[in-house]
């Protein structure tokens, strides 16, 4: 099997995905942030103060939770939930922008910038920026202004100003848009948070390294709780940061079956989707190569998902890399299959899952009807979905 953990090379790809596509006013910027990560990502000091921050302000390790009531409802093998719902602000996120904002702090900048789709990477970096004291402006599509207005208010109880994006599809891909262009006026002084594990290099090995506590924990809970490693894991992948912090310490562990889940949204065939790891191709898009929604001329396809989160055209590099290498079963589900899973978990278990999470709960249903009961698998329980409510709300209004 191949050694999955020598991704990426020195230019930042994995395979032929990933890279640097971007205008010649950021290359100055990507490099002094690279130059600056691999020189903190070994230093015990810093390391030590990420760490400390992850434990005490975070609340990790986050526990594994063995969902046994959903288990014996279903049928099947045995489903665990890593409990990212229970970090501080509610999501696995937050993982990101400690290590991300620390490393602006020690780079001397002191303004943040981020892109947020359901809100929760929003609320998390200006949680981050209120802790260390740093500016904090946050872009977000309209449409998920909207959706999200808790996280909006959240956002801006901390002090962050949060800047609705009103161009294109008025969502995450937009946002991203709008937060690469202050990026390129205000270099000197800013740093771009991305939130997932995508955009240019060092961004998508920078994000997965700091979010694969995530998959490190998991392994060694398995090991006490379990008494082995899972038999399968499952999370939902947009950009995919939660997914690449979960699968990637078990890429090298062949026994283990890894499937991520896109947003199906109406249907694939209807076009009505966020899923172009199952039905895109290879373009370029937000400085990286990876698998896009794209028309025959090359135009980005409007996305549909009932979460703001899964709402974007693209993924990570490193999604479509392990894609093209079949070590990693890429999957969806539809809105209707999410909104069964979500309300399924909230009354047999007594957690309200966020609507991107339920993608991945809703597989996990379909997947463990087909494994007998000695069979385990891990769900990334990615977020909580307290910001959900008034949208879960608005759709049974209309039904």
């Amino acid at each position: 099997m191949k050694n999955f953990f020598q991704h990426p090379d020195s230019q930042g790809y994995f395979g032929q995905f990933g890279g640097r596509f971007v205008a010649e006013s950021l290359i100055y910027p990507l490099e002094e942030l690279a130059k600056a990560y691999n020189h903190y990502k070994k230093d015990p000091d810093f390391i030590a103060e990420v760490g400390d921050l992850l434990s005490s302000y975070v609340g990790r390790p986050t526990p594994l939770y063995h969902a046994k009531k959903w288990s014996e409802k279903i049928g099947g093998a045995q489903i665990y939930f890593k409990r990212e719902d229970l970090n501080h602000t509610g999501a696995h996120k937050v993982n990101n922008t400690v290590g991300q904002i620390l490393l602006a702090k020690k780079m001397g900048k002191t303004r943040i910038i981020a892109e947020t789709g359901a809100g929760q990477h929003g609320v998390a970096s200006a949680t981050v920026s209120a802790l260390l004291d740093i500016p904090c402006v946050v872009y977000m599509g309209e449409k998920d202004v909207a959706r999200q207005a808790i996280n909006v208010y959240r956002m801006q109880l901390l002090g962050a100003e949060v800047v609705p994006v009103k161009s294109g599809t008025k969502t995450l891909k937009d946002a991203l848009n709008e937060a690469l262009r202050d990026w390129v006026t205000n270099v000197d002084d800013t740093f771009y948070a991305i939130g997932t594990v995508a955009g240019p290099h060092p961004y998508p090995e920078m994000v997965r390294d700091f979010q694969k506590i995530i998959g490190e924990e998991t392994r060694e809970q398995s090991k006490k709780q379990l008494g082995k490693l899972p038999d399968a894991l499952i999370a939902c992948v947009g950009g995919g940061s939660n997914a690449m912090g979960l699968f990637y310490p078990f890429l090298n562990d062949e026994e283990v079956k890894i499937y991520g889940v896109e947003a199906g949204g109406l249907g694939i065939a209807k076009n009505a989707h966020a899923a172009p790891l199952c039905a895109g191709k290879p373009g370029i898009l937000h400085g990286n190569k990876t698998y896009l929604m794209m028309d025959d001329d090359g135009q980005i396809m409007d996305t549909q998902s009932v979460s703001a989160g899964l709402d974007y055209p693209g993924v990570g590099p490193e999604h479509s890399y392990l894609k093209d290498e079949s070590r990693v079963e890429y999957t969806y589900t539809t809105d209707d299959e999410v909104l069964e899973a979500f309300y399924e978990v909230t009354r047999t278990e007594g957690i309200i899952p966020a609507l991107e999470t339920s993608h991945a709960l809703a597989y996990a249903k379909k997947l463990s009807k087909n494994l007998d009961k000695g069979k385990n698998i891990v769900v990334c329980l990615s977020g909580r979905g307290d910001k959900d409510i008034d949208s879960v709300r608005a759709i049974e209004k209309q039904t």
